[in-house]
């Protein structure tokens, strides 16, 4: 699948290893994602995690 055809302009991503990151921009290619945490009481966003996240 090419994911660069499929980029969602509304969610930034980074992350190079997920198989949602679209390899020439840094936008994921998933139409949603879930945000979740690790933390009982999260405070910063070190926090938090994409529940989405899938390794390539």
């Amino acid at each position: 699948m090419d994911y660069n055809k499929n980029a969602n302009k509304s969610i930034e991503c980074s992350v190079f290893q997920c198989k949602h990151h679209c390899c020439c921009d840094n936008f994921c290619a998933l139409d949603r994602i879930k945000v979740g945490t690790h933390e009982s009481d999260p405070t910063v966003n070190q926090c938090t995690d994409c529940e989405s996240f899938e390794r390539k």
